[in-house]
Parts: C-alpha cells; sequence; structure tokens
C-alpha cells in the first residue's frame, strides 16, 4: 500500500507547498503552513449555477431606471449615514472595535425593519437563548423577527431560497464558511468566497444584507482587501468605551455621500439616538466641533489646580484645538 502524500497548506489563503515554509509567498503571512495529508484524486462538489444579472450586452439608453427604493432602518441617524435607508439589493459591511456595540444597534435596527417584512438575522458567534436575552434587554419583541444560529454559507442560501427576507444580516462574515474550500473560517479565502456569493444573492434577489466584520489591532478590516471592494457600503462603529457615545461613519458609500456621521448614545439598556445637546450649567461651556458635514455641540467639564509652574494643558475625548471656542470662565474645584 503506498504511503500517503503529504503537503503543506497554508491556512490563510489555501497555498499548496511540498515542502514547509516560514512565510507564505501568496499572502505573506508568516507561520501560516500545516502539514496535511494530499487528497487521492479532486472531489467535485456540487455548485448552484449564477443567475445571469442580464441575458446579453445592454445599451444604457435601454436601462429602465428603478430609482433607488429604500428600507428605512427606523433609526433617523443610521439612515442619514446611508443617505436615506438601505438599497434594495445592496450589501453593507459593519465594522468596529470589539464590544463597541455592533450587534446590539444591528439587531436594534433589524427589529425596527421587521415592521416591513420578514427580517432574518444569522448569527455564528452567538447562540438564540443568548440573542433572546439581548432582546429582552432592548425591550424587543418581533414577531417578523428570525434568529438563524447557522455558520454554513450554503445552509443560509438554501434557507433564502425557502423563505426569501426583506433583509439579511450575517454576524460575523469571518465566522462563515463555505464548503468549496477545505481551509479554516476566517482565513482570507473563506471570508472572499463568502462575502462574493452574498454579494451575488442580494443582486440577484434583491434582498438588503447587512454584515458585520471584525477589525484587527490595527483598526482595519479582517480579511482580503477585496472585501471593501466588493460590498456597497463601508460602515465604521466607533467611540470610546468610557463614554456613552457612539459615531457611526462611512468610508464607501455607492448609493450615498460618505461625508455623514450618525451620533448613538449607548445607555443601560437601550442604544438611543443621540439628541443635538442642549447648554449645561454655567460649569460646563459649550465648544463647537465638526465632523465631516455636521456640527456637533460639545459641552466640557473643566479642572484647574492652582497655578504651578510645570502645569500643562491636556484635553480627554476632545481635540485641544475644539477647546478655543469655549467659554473663557473656568470654574476650578
Amino acid at each position: 500500500m503506498a504511503e500517503p502524500k503529504l503537503i503543506y497548506k497554508c491556512q490563510q489563503c489555501g497555498y499548496i507547498s511540498p515542502k514547509w515554509m516560514g512565510k507564505c509567498p501568496e499572502c505573506d503571512i508568516w507561520h501560516s503552513f500545516s502539514e496535511e495529508v494530499a487528497a487521492a484524486g479532486s472531489r467535485k462538489l456540487s455548485l448552484r449555477p449564477a443567475k445571469a444579472l442580464s441575458a446579453h450586452p445592454l445599451r444604457l439608453d435601454e436601462i429602465e431606471s428603478e430609482g433607488e427604493p429604500r428600507h428605512h432602518t427606523g433609526l433617523a441617524e443610521w439612515d442619514r449615514v446611508l443617505g436615506g435607508g438601505l438599497t434594495k439589493g445592496s450589501i453593507v459591511l459593519l465594522a468596529g472595535d470589539p464590544g463597541i456595540g455592533k450587534s446590539t444597534l444591528l439587531l436594534q435596527a433589524l427589529s425596527r425593519m421587521a415592521g416591513n417584512g420578514a427580517v432574518l438575522y444569522v448569527s455564528a458567534e452567538e447562540s438564540p437563548q443568548q440573542l433572546k436575552s439581548r432582546a429582552q434587554r432592548l425591550g424587543i419583541c418581533s414577531p417578523d423577527l428570525f434568529i438563524y444560529s447557522e455558520t454554513s454559507l450554503e445552509a443560509v442560501l438554501d434557507e433564502i431560497d425557502k423563505r426569501p427576507p426583506l433583509v439579511l444580516a450575517v454576524d460575523s462574515i469571518q465566522t462563515m464558511y463555505s464548503r468549496v474550500l477545505d481551509v479554516a473560517p476566517g482565513s482570507i479565502s473563506q471570508v472572499r468566497e463568502c462575502a462574493s456569493r452574498l454579494m451575488r444573492a442580494a443582486k440577484e434577489t434583491g434582498i438588503g444584507v447587512f454584515i458585520i466584520g471584525h477589525v484587527t489591532k490595527e483598526g482595519a478590516i479582517a480579511g482580503p482587501r477585496a472585501l471593501e471592494h466588493l460590498v456597497d457600503t463601508v460602515l465604521y462603529l466607533e467611540g470610546d468605551r468610557t463614554h456613552t457615545f457612539r459615531l457611526l461613519r462611512a468610508v464607501k458609500n455607492r448609493y450615498g455621500s460618505t461625508n455623514e456621521v450618525g451620533v448613538f448614545e449607548m445607555k443601560e439598556n437601550f442604544r438611543n439616538e443621540g439628541k443635538r445637546p442642549r447648554r449645561g450649567p454655567k460649569p460646563f461651556p459649550v465648544a463647537f466641533g465638526r465632523a465631516p458635514q455636521r456640527s456637533l455641540r460639545l459641552r466640557c467639564g473643566l479642572l484647574r489646580r492652582g497655578h504651578a509652574p510645570d502645569s500643562r494643558r491636556t484635553s480627554g475625548a476632545c481635540k485641544f484645538d475644539w477647546l478655543g471656542a469655549a467659554a473663557p470662565h473656568q470654574h476650578g474645584s
């Protein structure tokens, strides 16, 4: 009996080498090769044929314009950033640091969108019981919001074929996998394959798709750069963990401007949209900051300790230059 042939496969991109290598020449990742047994024969996978978006080339003036039908999220701040709502057949990538509130904000938006039709929330990271607990904390109870705990892309696509939803949400794209590829979930090949097939499904069916993406320690979206090119909109949820406000901004938007910013306030049991802050009492001067094309009024608290010769001025959670517009009166303590 012949000995099995051993190969070394990169766990990030699937590159195969007959010998071990420290750095993958395809994706430039170090220490990503693992030893595997080569398959005896090629295995064919039955894939669904892709539907053609158009049967033949069309003249530009012959194409019927449907406008841009949109689904409102029920959150005015999010609709502002999207350019008026979620465009039919578009795919939106929502990224942010771990624990910043991506899933919480998305769950709240989906519950409001479920008032117009069925919404499917595919959670590959949390169980239905965990999502139910979060929904109760947020006061969410929607009969048309369906939870599907699944990591297989093929299972999700089959579910869409059986019961097409109005909106699909996938949390997260890095935990999904396709049986087409023999690499681990989260690898560059898997992320690219899952995102491209979700994008194809959105264009064919007209379903609006939200996908949540992880970020690296450098702040970039984990996975291939092609992920940001595939989607129609890329949103970032940002904020300081020690403060209640979160900012939602777009770095790419095919259906709207990238100069808008949405403000949300994180409370104990509800993520409320940030309202225009009123002028506080006299100990809190008001400064004005600019966030792309939206002016924000900030309430500043000033603290002064004597007149030490080596003292210096600092600011927290706000650019120091913005404080120049603050009221000149300082109230020490």
